[in-house]
C-alpha cells in the first residue's frame, strides 16, 4: 500500500471512528477497555502504564513513550515542563511521528488531545493500533484488515463449528478465540468440551488462557460482549491482532507446510496420470493380443451362408468395436504428452512406462493389427467368390449328369466305337453294366433269325446308333471337366461327385465294349444282308442329329449362367439372338425330316411293305420331334425372360458402383485436403495460442460433423458386398482408403488440440509472453527445414548454435537427454518451448521442500508424523508418512522419519 493509499484508508478510518462514537456509546467503553489494555501491553516493555486513557495520554510524555516502544525508534526529545504548551508541542510531536509513517491523520489535532476529548484520543489510539498491529499484516496476497480476517478463517477452518465472517458478532460465542489458541497450542485448551450454548464461559477460558500462558493481556469483558447485540470491531480486530502477532512464528510454519502441500499435489497427480496411463495401455494391448488371432483365422466355411455370416462379423468389428479402440489409443498418446509436459514443468524426471507398454509399442502392436485385419477380408472375399464357383459348377453338373444318365437309360443301337472322356479326374476301369435301356437293345441277338432285309436294317440302325453315341461323348467329357474343376477347388462334397462321375465313366465304357462287340456280329453277317431301306436310313440319319441338336438347345436354354458385369449379360443376350435366329432353318430342317417319314409311310402304304409300323433305324418318332421341337419354342421367351431379369440385376450393379464411387470421389479428397490444412495450423503464426485453440476446436467440430457422409458411404459399401460386386472401375478409392484416412483425420486434429494445450500450459506455467512464443515457433520453423513439425537431432544443434550456445558433444547430448528422454532422435516444438524457458523458470526445487519439512520439523534433521499431521491436510500427511523412510541418524528418536531422502526422490534425485 503506498503513501496515497494509506492516507485515504485511515482517512475513511476516522470517518467511521466518528460515526461509531455517535451510533453506540457502548462500543466507546469497550474501546476504553481494549485500547488502555493494548497499550500497556507495550507501555510495560519501558516500565509504565496509563490508568485512564484520556487523561494520561494529554501531556504527551507517554504518548510519545508509546510510539518509541512500538516501533524501536527514537523520537525528539520531549518538553518537560507542565505549561499547556509544553503539552501542546510534546503531542504534535507524537502525531507528527505518526503523519511520518504515511498516515493522514483527519480531524485531530493536539489541542483535543490535550484538553482529553476522549473521542479525539481513542481515534488516535485507533489510527495507531491499525498503523502499527494491523496494517503489516499480509496473508496470501491480502493485507491489513482483509489479511487478519483470511488468516483468522485459515486457522479455524477445521472447527466445524466456528465461522469467522467479521470482526464482530461471529466472535460472540468465544469459539473462534478458543480455536484460534487450540489451532496452535492444543494442550492449553480441552477444545472437546466447549459447547457453542454456553459463550461466556468459552470467552472466559479464552482470556484467562491468552494472559496466562500467551502473554496476551485481557481487553475485553465476557459480559460486555455477550450483552451487546454487535460487539465493537475495532476492540476485537485489536484483540485479535494481538493473537496474530503471538503467533507469528507459526506463520512460518504453515508457509511451509503450503509449499508441501503444492509438491505433494503435483506428485500425486502425476502418480495418477502414470497408473492411469499404464491400465489404459494394458487394456488397449490385451485387446488388441486377443483380436488378432481371429483375424488370422482362415478356416473356410462350407457354403455361401456361413462365409457370408464371417463378412458380416467383420463389419460389425470394423463399425462398432474398433473405433472405440481408435479414439482409446488416441487418447493414450494425448495422456503420455500431457504427462510428460506436467513432469517437465514441475522439473520431475521423465516419465518411462513398463517394458512392451511405450507408444512405440503400442504403436507396432497396432500396426500388425491392421495387417491381420487387411488380409482378413481379403481371405473373406475370395473365399465367397470360390464358393460361389463352386455352386454354379456342381448345379452344372448335377444337370448334365442328370441328362446323360436319362439317356443312358433309353432304348438304343450299338456298333460305334466311342473314346473315354481325357480329362483328370481320378476314374478306375472296370466291367460295369450299363442302365438296361441300352445294355438290352446291345445285347439282343436279333440278327440270328432275322432275314437278309431285317439284318440290314439292324446295320444301318446301329450306324445310326453310333451316330448317336458320338454326339453324347462332349457331354460325357463335359461332366468330368466340371468334376475335376471341383476337385480342384476343394469343393466340400468331392466325394459324391467323384462318385458319380465315375459311375458315369464306366457306364460309358461298358456301352462302348458292347457296342463294339455288337458292331462286329452285324460286319459279319453284313454280306448276308443286301436290301436296305434308304429312307428310313435317311430319316434316322437327319433324326438323331437334328433331335441332338434339340436336345442340346434345350439343355443350353435351361442352363445356369454367373455374370458381373453389364458386358458379360450383353454377350449372353447376343448368343440368344444368334440362337434365334437360326430357328427358321431349323423348322425347315424339322420339315424335310417329317416329309421323310410321310414319304416312308407312303411307300409302306403303296408297296404293302411289312414294316410294323415303326422305322429300323431309329427309334425317334414325329411325335418325340414335335414334342421337343415345342418345348424348345417354349423355352426360348423363359430363357428371354431370365436374361432380361439378369440384365436389370447388372444394371443395379452398376448404378450402385456409380453411386459409392460419386461419393469416394469426393470425400478422399477432401480427407487428403484437410489432413493438409492441420499441418500449415500446426506450423504457421496467427494470432494468441488460445486464438489457435479456439480454431482448431472449431474445424474439429467441422471434421466431425463430417462423420455422416462417411456412414452414408459405409451404407453404400455393405449393399456392394451385398450385392456381391468385387470390382469398381469408376472409382480408385476404397473402402480401406476411407476408412483409414478418416481415422489418421481424427487422431491428426486430436493430437494438434492436445500439442497448442501443451503450448499453454508451459507458457503460463513458465511465464512466457506471446511475442516469445512467436519468436519461438519462428525459430523452430526456420530450422525445421524438412517441415514435418519436428527437428531431428543436426537441425537442432544448428538452431542452438545460431543463438549463441557453445557446444561440445557431452554437452549436446546432456540438452538431448532433456529434450529428447525417449530417445526418438527428433524434438518437437513442445520439448523445444520447455528448454528455451526452463533456465529461467521459478519452479521448486528439491532444496526448496526440505527447508519447508526443516521449519515444520522445528530445525530438526528429521520429522514426526504427528508434526506432520498437524500441518499438513490428513490425505498429503499420510502420504509423506507412508513413503518417508524412518531416520536413521544418530540424534534421532522412535518414530523419526527422514524428510531428507523423501525431497530429493520427489525430484527424481533418489528412489522413493
Amino acid at each position: 500500500m503506498d503513501q496515497y493509499d494509506d492516507d485515504v484508508d485511515y482517512m475513511h478510518q476516522e470517518d467511521d471512528w466518528d460515526r461509531d462514537l455517535l451510533l453506540d456509546p457502548a462500543w466507546e467503553k469497550q474501546q476504553r477497555k481494549t485500547f488502555t489494555a493494548w497499550c500497556n501491553s507495550h507501555l510495560r516493555k519501558a516500565g509504565t502504564q496509563i490508568e485512564n486513557i484520556e487523561e494520561d495520554f494529554r501531556d504527551g510524555l507517554k504518548l510519545m513513550l508509546l510510539l518509541e516502544v512500538i516501533s524501536g525508534e527514537r523520537l525528539a526529545k520531549p518538553e518537560r515542563g507542565k505549561m499547556r504548551v509544553h503539552k501542546i508541542s510534546n503531542v504534535n510531536k507524537a502525531l507528527d511521528f505518526i503523519a511520518s509513517k504515511g498516515v493522514k491523520l483527519v480531524s485531530i489535532g493536539a489541542e483535543e488531545i490535550v484538553d482529553g476529548n476522549a473521542k479525539m484520543t481513542l481515534g488516535m489510539i485507533w489510527t495507531i493500533i491499525l498503523r502499527f498491529a494491523i496494517q503489516d499484516i499480509s496473508v496470501e496476497e491480502t493485507s491489513a484488515k482483509e489479511g487478519l480476517l483470511l488468516w483468522c478463517q485459515r486457522k479455524t477452518a477445521p472447527y466445524k463449528n466456528v465461522n469467522i465472517q467479521n470482526f464482530h458478532i461471529s466472535w460472540k460465542d468465544g469459539l473462534g478465540f478458543c480455536a484460534l489458541i487450540h489451532r496452535h497450542r492444543p494442550e492449553l485448551i480441552d477444545y472437546g468440551k466447549l459447547r457453542k450454548d454456553d459463550p461466556m464461559t468459552n470467552l472466559n477460558t479464552a482470556f484467562d488462557v491468552a494472559e496466562k500462558y500467551l502473554d496476551i493481556p485481557k481487553m475485553l469483558d465476557a459480559e460486555d460482549i455477550v450483552g451487546t447485540a454487535r460487539p465493537d470491531e475495532k476492540a476485537i480486530m485489536t484483540y485479535v491482532s494481538s493473537f496474530y502477532h503471538a503467533f507469528s512464528g507459526a506463520q512460518k510454519a504453515e508457509t511451509a507446510a503450503n509449499r508441501i502441500c503444492k509438491v505433494l499435489a503435483v506428485n500425486q497427480e502425476n502418480e495418477q496420470l502414470m497408473e492411469d496411463y499404464e491400465k489404459l495401455a494394458s487394456d488397449l494391448l490385451e485387446w488388441i493380443r486377443r483380436t488378432i488371432p481371429w483375424l488370422e483365422n482362415r478356416m473356410p466355411e462350407n457354403t455361401m451362408q456361413a462365409m457370408q455370416q464371417k463378412l458380416e462379423d467383420f463389419r460389425d468389428y470394423r463399425r462398432l468395436h474398433k473405433p472405440p479402440k481408435v479414439q482409446e489409443k488416441c487418447q493414450l498418446e494425448i495422456n503420455f504428452n500431457t504427462l510428460q509436459t506436467k513432469l517437465r514443468l514441475s522439473n520431475r524426471p521423465a516419465f518411462m512406462p513398463s517394458e512392451g507398454k511405450m507408444v512405440s509399442d503400442i504403436n507396432n502392436a497396432w500396426g500388425n493389427l491392421e495387417g491381420a485385419e487387411k488380409g482378413y477380408e481379403e481371405w473373406l472375399l475370395n473365399e465367397i467368390r470360390r464358393l460361389e464357383r463352386l455352386d454354379h459348377l456342381a448345379e452344372k453338373f448335377r444337370q448334365k449328369a442328370a441328362i446323360h444318365e436319362a439317356w443312358t437309360e433309353g432304348a438304343g443301337e450299338t456298333g460305334v466305337t466311342q473314346r473315354r472322356p481325357a480329362v483328370g479326374v481320378v476314374i478306375s476301369v472296370s466291367p460295369v453294366s450299363p442302365p438296361a435301356g441300352k445294355e438290352e437293345m446291345l445285347q439282343k441277338r436279333d440278327y440270328e433269325t432275322a432275314s437278309l432285309s431285317e439284318i440290314k436294317a439292324l446295320l444301318k440302325k446301329h450306324e445310326a446308333f453310333e451316330s448317336d453315341l458320338a454326339a453324347h461323348q462332349d457331354r460325357v467329357e463335359q461332366i468330368a471337366a466340371i468334376a475335376q474343376e471341383l476337385n480342384e477347388l476343394d469343393y466340400y462334397d468331392s466325394p459324391s461327385v467323384n462318385a458319380r462321375c465315375q459311375r458315369i465313366c464306366d457306364q460309358w465304357d461298358a456301352l462302348g465294349a458292347l457296342t463294339q462287340k455288337r458292331s462286329e456280329a452285324l460286319q459279319r453277317t453284313e454280306k448276308l444282308l443286301e436290301t436296305i431301306d434308304q429312307l428310313y436310313l435317311e430319316f434316322a440319319k437327319r433324326a438323331a442329329p437334328f433331335n441332338n441338336w434339340m436336345e442340346g438347345a434345350m439343355e443350353d436354354l435351361q442352363d445356369t449362367f454367373i455374370v458381373h458385369t453389364i458386358e458379360e449379360i450383353q454377350g449372353l443376350s447376343t448368343a440368344h439372338e444368334q440362337f434365334k435366329a437360326t430357328l427358321p432353318e431349323a423348322d425347315k430342317e424339322r420339315q424335310a425330316i417329317l416329309g421323310i417319314h410321310n414319304e416312308i409311310a407312303k411307300i409302306v402304304q403303296t408297296y404293302h411293305v411289312n414294316m410294323a409300323g415303326t422305322n429300323p433305324y431309329t427309334t425317334i418318332n414325329p411325335q418325340e420331334i414335335n414334342a421337343k421341337w415345342d418345348k424348345v419354342r417354349q423355352l426360348v421367351p423363359q430363357r428371354d425372360q431370365a436374361l432380361i431379369e439378369e440384365h436389370a440385376r447388372q444394371q443395379n450393379n452398376e448404378r450402385l458402383r456409380r453411386q459409392f464411387a460419386n461419393q469416394a470421389n469426393v470425400i478422399g479428397p477432401w480427407i487428403q485436403t484437410k489432413m493438409e490444412e492441420i499441418g500449415r495450423i500446426s506450423i504457421e503464426m496467427h494470432g494468441t495460442l488460445e486464438d489457435q485453440l479456439t480454431h482448431l476446436r472449431q474445424y474439429e467440430k467441422s471434421i466431425v460433423n463430417y462423420k455422416p457422409k462417411i456412414d452414408q458411404l459405409e451404407g453404400d459399401h455393405q449393399l456392394i458386398q451385398e450385392a456381391l460386386i468385387f470390382d469398381n472401375k469408376h472409382t480408385n478409392y476404397t473402402m480401406e482408403h476411407i476408412r483409414v484416412g478418416w481415422e489418421q483425420l481424427l487422431t491428426t486434429i486430436a493430437r494438434t488440440i492436445n500439442e497448442i494445450e501443451n503450448q499453454i500450459l508451459t507458457r503460463d506455467a513458465k511465464g512466457i509472453s506471446q511475442e516469445q512464443l512467436n519468436e519461438f515457433r519462428a525459430s523452430f520453423n526456420h530450422f525445421d527445414r524438412k517441415r514435418t513439425g519436428m527437428m531431428d537431432a543436426e537441425d537442432f544443434k544448428t538452431c542452438l548454435i545460431s543463438m549463441g550456445y557453445n557446444l561440445g558433444e557431452n554437452e549436446f547430448s546432456r540438452i538431448m537427454s532433456i529434450v529428447d528422454p525417449n530417445r526418438m532422435g527428433v524434438v518437437t516444438f513442445q520439448a523445444f518451448i520447455d528448454f528455451m524457458s526452463r533456465e529461467t523458470a521459478d519452479t521448486d526445487t528439491a532444496d526448496q521442500v526440505m527447508a519447508s519439512f526443516k521449519v515444520l520439523a522445528g530445525d530438526k534433521n528429521y520429522i514426526l508424523a504427528d508434526e506432520l499431521r498437524r500441518e499438513l491436510p490428513p490425505d498429503q500427511a499420510e502420504y509423506c508418512i507412508a513413503r518417508m523412510a524412518p531416520y536413521t541418524g544418530p540424534d534421532g528418536v522412535p518414530g523419526a522419519l527422514d524428510y531428507m531422502s523423501f525431497s530429493t526422490a520427489l525430484y527424481g534425485e533418489s528412489d522413493l
